[in-house]
């Protein structure tokens, strides 16, 4: 089913990262609709490690600028993008020097996870979301890679319940089984700012607990691998939101 608009959201994606089922997967995924005559877009974090001179990377100056407010402090949004290697297929980073600059992923140097997790990832979710709208184009399909994503479909069940421009857009989660670290205890406190309470994961806040969170969120749940860790699976097994099983890439169009 050629002509749909499929949004690619991931906290990895080959070849800025490699040795990675979520990026070797994702960009399988984008690939192959984009070769089927799809308008296909993927975000994801323009993380300290990935190299802007190797990989071409230049700010979208139309849609930056903009601010977006964690924690009652104003946190500037910026876009990149780039061009997959040898593909027409257009990769949009979201930046911003306080949280993405550094180049580990997530822990520091002594093996910690960072402090700033939980705002690293509500500035990506939201800052994917701003986008979206900035760039004036609805996607048919957006499809969540990675515990970051997962933000995305609590953001729009709540702080973008009232706002219409996703409305037809059916969303898929798809989980694997990534490292779970802990998330600070206040983030509860910092999406109270944005009107976002009583989510389970507040009451013990690590990566996986989002993720599970999320899964009721969304439209369709799919297993990312083949076989999901113990909590996963059985959140995965309980939910209520339409399942699939693991799917090769070249096969997800069945899905959309």
């Amino acid at each position: 089913m050629p002509n749909q608009k499929i949004l690619y959201v991931t906290t990895e994606l080959y070849p800025y990262q490699e040795d990675s089922n979520i990026a070797t997967t994702v960009s399988k995924m984008a690939l192959k609709m984009h070769q089927g005559g799809n308008d296909v877009r993927v975000f994801m974090p323009r993380f300290g490690q990935i190299s802007e001179r190797k990989f071409q990377l230049h700010e979208v100056i139309r849609l930056s600028g903009m601010n977006i407010i964690i924690n009652d402090l104003d946190q500037p949004l910026i876009i990149k993008v780039a061009s997959l290697p040898g593909e027409r297929l257009q990769v949009y980073f979201i930046d911003n020097d306080e949280y993405f600059k550094r180049k580990q992923f997530y822990i520091d140097d002594d093996g910690k996870p960072f402090e700033d997790n939980d705002e690293r990832a509500i500035f990506f979710a939201r800052g994917v979301i701003e986008t979206i709208k900035k760039l004036n184009w609805v996607p048919d399909v957006i499809h969540l890679n990675g515990w970051m994503a997962s933000f995305i479909p609590i953001y729009l069940k709540t702080f973008y319940k009232n706002d219409s421009y996703f409305k037809d857009s059916k969303i898929v989660l798809s989980v694997y089984n990534e490292e779970d670290l802990v998330l600070s205890s206040a983030i509860g406190e910092k999406m109270k700012f944005d009107n976002i309470t009583s989510l389970p994961a507040f009451e013990k806040p690590s990566f996986q607990q989002f993720v599970i969170d999320s899964m009721d969120l969304v439209d369709i749940v799919l297993k990312g691998d083949e076989f999901l860790q113990d909590q996963l699976k059985n959140a995965f097994d309980k939910t209520e939101t339409t399942k699939s099983e693991h799917i090769d890439a070249s096969s997800i169009n069945n899905l959309y």
